[in-house]
């Protein structure tokens, strides 16, 4: 083999063997043990093996790279000092009001409704609007159905709410719980633990599979009350910064891995949601489960809040969702 070969062959293995992956940060609000934290890894598991080891995801929990502050999560990615997020729907409502659509008291009733918004046309408009804002909705995922916990007495009635100090996690709920005759608390989720543990707050409402088991709430909270009030989908987005950098090869391998993992991460919440009842009650937690005419007295309780958060809205996204769901409805029935 000639020098010239060699140095070339050389050259080739240094290049071939220098080649890093690059690494893009994903932030998420909750702790490790939950299901946004399995979908968010599962996501860098699956662009890693599509694009041949060329991005690597590490994933930070407890929104350590937005200072604990879960609403200022979406801006940084809006604006690019952030890769990827996942989070909810209602920490974006400060950025984008229309979000707070998903989670308007009482407006779904089932999972078919529920996928018949947050998997079709609905989700995508409010996609568009995110766009607006720097961040490319990649896929939906879910925290669930949120249901109300507390260490003070078992919720059966808006009457049991009144006085009780209640965490929250985004202004929609503070008109909630102020219609319900409770003090809401508006407070970082990675505060919040603590917060019930020092009796601090009487109380909180999250979804059972995707927080409150995973998260061990029961170990400081006596009461839950499984009352469907509000749903609340997550998302993984991308910066549309970082989105429009990307080749159309490398976009459609990380499409693909963002589908591919927040279908995982629904189904493993759907059924930690669904075995979690029992679990609860093993734990030593009472749960109550509101009979229709219990779940009607809650109902018109929030509906003014429904009806200011729906003008914010929007009339048309909020029909919007309302004529999926009544579709979603009517084919169930077929």
């Amino acid at each position: 083999m000639s020098i010239m070969k060699f140095g070339c062959l050389i050259a080739a293995t240094l290049v071939a063997g220098g080649v890093q992956a690059e690494t893009l940060r994903l932030s998420h609000n909750v702790g490790d043990t939950t299901t946004w934290h399995q979908g968010a890894e599962r996501f860098g598991e699956l662009l890693s093996e599509k694009t041949g080891g060329d991005y690597d995801v590490r994933v930070f929990p407890n929104a350590q790279l937005s200072g604990g502050d879960q609403m200022r999560q979406a801006e940084m990615v809006g604006r690019g000092a952030l890769d990827l997020v996942v989070t909810s729907a209602i920490n974006v409502t400060p950025l984008v009001p229309e979000m707070a659509v998903f989670s308007l008291p009482y407006l779904y009733a089932n999972y078919d409704e529920v996928d018949a918004t947050t998997q079709g046309a609905p989700a995508e408009m409010l996609s568009e609007i995110l766009l607006e804002s720097g961040i490319k909705v990649l896929a939906w995922g879910e925290n669930g159905f949120r249901e109300v916990t507390n260490s003070v007495r078992p919720i059966q009635s808006p009457e049991d709410l009144q006085g009780l100090n209640m965490r929250v996690a985004g202004p929609m709920y503070i008109d909630v719980m102020n219609a319900l005759g409770a003090n809401p608390q508006q407070m970082q989720w990675s505060e919040t633990l603590t917060a019930l543990q020092q009796g601090v707050v009487d109380g909180q409402e999250n979804p059972i599979g995707a927080v409150i088991i995973p998260q061990q709430v029961y170990e400081m909270q006596d009461y839950l009350t499984a009352w469907h009030y509000s749903y609340d989908p997550i998302f993984l987005g991308v910066s549309a910064e970082k989105w429009d950098s990307l080749d159309a090869e490398t976009q459609a391998a990380m499409q693909e891995a963002a589908t591919e993992a927040m279908e995982y991460q629904r189904e493993i919440t759907r059924e930690g949601t669904e075995e979690g009842i029992g679990f609860l009650r093993e734990q030593g937690m009472e749960v109550y489960e509101p009979s229709d005419e219990e779940l009607q007295a809650f109902r018109e309780a929030t509906q003014p809040a429904f009806d200011e958060w729906a003008d914010r809205v929007g009339t048309e996204i909020v029909s919007a969702f309302q004529d999926a769901i009544a579709q979603a409805d009517g084919n169930s029935s077929n």
